[in-house]
């Protein structure tokens, strides 16, 4: 296949994202499977944010006048962010008080260290670079730099849940389900740029360095994040702009654009937000009529909607670019017969009319529907 926007092995650590002000209202869609792994009650139309860090509970009880409490009153106590234990914050050096934070949106520069919970060093990152609140980095550090004052530094202590989870990283190392204790100190915070004073080569990269942070979330099975990073890198691939670009930069810009769109539908399908991963794939179609997985997606999610004739045609369409695709044979189409048979499609005087239609498809697909629904001789088909 051509034009694969798979979704790679880009690390657990990538090149850390600094993201730009998002000046107008951007469109994002909102927050499953993808064609080749992608070889690439109502949906809430914006992607889940992080946890909200709240404000976080002192460990100790401190009576309410001590609330207003001088930064220094609060080195050497824990303060546990979240309420669940699983994500402490000490402050081992005050910073210049509590209006010195930086806010989500951001981008903030930390002094990072990074080991064991029994103290073992794993990394250590002089400057380290992000977007407050994008996602660009582990959650555990999203959450506790935003209650961080400037100069400050701080020790963390994050349960694994909020590090690199059950399947670990190779880049830094560190082994499944282990929890971590990170030494952070923020040492600057700046507003983003305006992605409308951004050059189009700077747009294209900083569009794809948020996809390929929703790749490695895609990766580690996270799919609500990864509908969150390819979200604002649409963001930018959309933002007006007042510098001028060339056909070829456009084209470039549009290219992300569709691929994320694409991995986004991958991930909405994951998430069984049906409608939302339609909304993506008619996008995708929108700008490139032929795109075969989009139109594979678009008929899946129709396919699970029951809108089984719509499916159909895009499968069709999908067969005639690339007649010889084992997925669109086997994996689209055993899914579209299995819902049909249990929602009865196969049943009535209708029958041969769909076979039929079917069959013109997918080559041998009365074999494949009688193999899938397991069709005998005494079977209700026969007796139609």
């Amino acid at each position: 296949m051509t034009d694969k926007e798979e979704v790679t092995a880009a690390g657990d650590n990538p090149e850390m994202i600094l993201t730009g002000k998002k000046s107008g209202k951007a469109l994002l869609l909102d927050s499953g499977e993808d064609f080749d792994m992608l070889d690439d009650d109502e949906i809430d139309d914006d992607p889940p944010p992080l946890e909200d860090a709240g404000g976080g509970k002192k460990t100790k009880k401190e009576p309410a006048e001590d609330q207003d409490a001088s930064p220094s009153s609060l080195v050497d106590e824990w303060m546990d962010i979240l309420g669940n234990g699983q994500l402490r914050k000490k402050v081992l050096r005050a910073g210049n008080g509590p209006d010195s934070r930086p806010t989500k949106g951001q981008n903030v520069v930390i002094h990072l260290k990074t080991s064991l919970a029994d103290g073992t060093l794993i990394e250590e990152q002089p400057e380290l670079s992000f977007t407050l609140g994008d996602g660009d980095v582990i959650q555990a550090l999203d959450l506790t730099v935003q209650l961080m004052e400037m100069g400050e530094k701080a020790l963390v202590q994050a349960d694994a849940k909020y590090a690199y989870g059950a399947l670990g990283s190779l880049a830094p190392e560190v082994l499944p389900s282990a929890d971590l204790a990170l030494e952070v100190q923020l040492l600057d915070a700046t507003e983003a740029p305006d992605l409308e004073l951004l050059s189009p080569q700077e747009r294209v990269a900083l569009a794809g360095q948020k996809r390929e942070r929703g790749n490695v979330y895609y990766q580690r099975g996270d799919y609500a994040f990864a509908v969150n990073s390819y979200g604002f890198a649409l963001q930018i691939t959309e933002s007006s702009s007042k510098v001028d670009i060339s056909p070829e930069e456009e084209e470039e810009l549009m290219d992300i654009k569709v691929k994320c769109l694409n991995n986004m539908a991958a991930a909405q399908l994951k998430l069984d937000h049906y409608e939302a991963a339609l909304r993506s794939c008619v996008s995708v179609l929108a700008h490139q009529p032929d795109n075969i997985k989009a139109l594979f997606r678009k008929g899946k999610v129709l396919a699970l909607q029951g809108e089984y004739a719509d499916a159909i045609r895009n499968l069709k369409m999908a067969l005639k670019l690339e007649p010889s695709n084992k997925v669109l044979h086997s994996t689209f189409t055993k899914s579209l017969f299995r819902k049909m048979w249990n929602e009865n499609k196969f049943s009535g005087p209708h029958v041969f009319a769909v076979l039929s239609d079917i069959h013109q498809v997918v080559p041998h697909s009365l074999i494949l529907v009688m193999k899938e629904t397991r069709w005998t001789a005494d079977s209700s088909f026969w007796w139609i």
